[in-house]
């Protein structure tokens, strides 16, 4: 299925990849993870990512979470060329407009789940009271209000991984990048964590999830595909899109 064009030119774009490529280099071999990526993603969409091992998703991943940058092309984030950045330059931008969850929660063991919520503010240089005020809140909007002050090891997988949604939302980014966030949770939880991606796209979130699981890609709008370090499919999730990810296994 060839690639759609761009989303809704209506909607303002929080990410825009232009001909991005990148490229590792092993002693002296040059390996190319990927390889002319163009692709938009509009205020409030709901994109999954999918991609067999080895196809460039996760170095796609890396480059959309401004943990690296391409090689080659550019990319805007929430109207700024992060391409180019430097280390420091890209630290800010992470903290400031992209809210992280990730398959291994990634929670400090000995902090309470409000103290795991307030940690990317305290990188901001917010107050102690502002930070917790915050915090709690975000706790409260992934319904654990009852848990502020209840360990990760208290806690259920679901819980926890709600506990990560909410660090997330804390800033209020511009983007939600959920890499393989239900990929230690039994089914229950599963579903219990998709429900909550699913609220806060109702509420106009921005959400990239990367998954390898069908049935949990099947909650986003749109299915991009990389095969190759290259964009194989792109399209909305409709009959024709689920059909053929069975060749992605």
């Amino acid at each position: 299925m060839s690639a759609l064009p761009f989303p809704d030119a209506a909607a303002s774009p929080i990410l825009r990849l232009v001909d991005v490529g990148k490229m590792y280099a092993t002693g002296s071999v040059q390996v190319e993870a990927l390889h002319g990526v163009s692709m938009e993603v509009a205020s409030g969409e709901y994109v999954a990512i999918m991609g067999p091992s080895g196809s460039g998703k996760s170095t796609l991943m890396h480059i959309l979470g401004c943990l690296d940058v391409p090689t080659s092309g550019s990319y805007h984030l929430a109207g700024e060329d992060v391409s180019t950045m430097d280390e420091d330059a890209l630290a800010r931008v992470r903290n400031r407009q992209i809210g992280f969850v990730f398959q291994q929660f990634n929670l400090l063991a000995s902090l309470p789940a409000w103290r795991n919520v307030e940690l990317p503010l305290c990188y901001s240089g917010v107050g102690r009271a502002e930070r917790r005020k915050r915090a709690v809140t975000a706790l409260e909007r992934v319904g654990l209000g009852d848990r502020i002050d209840h360990r990760p090891g208290e806690l259920s997988g679901g819980q926890q991984q709600r506990v990560a949604v909410a660090r997330a939302l804390v800033t209020d980014p511009a983007l939600i990048l959920a890499d393989e966030p239900t990929g230690n949770l039994d089914s229950h939880s599963t579903a219990d964590v998709l429900r909550l991606l699913d609220e806060l796209h109702d509420q106009g979130r921005t959400i990239v999830l990367i998954t390898h699981e069908h049935d949990v890609a099947e909650s986003a709008q749109r299915i991009v595909r990389i095969l190759d370090g290259q964009i194989d499919l792109d399209g909305q999730m409709d009959k024709a899109v689920l059909s053929s990810l069975t060749s992605i296994r």
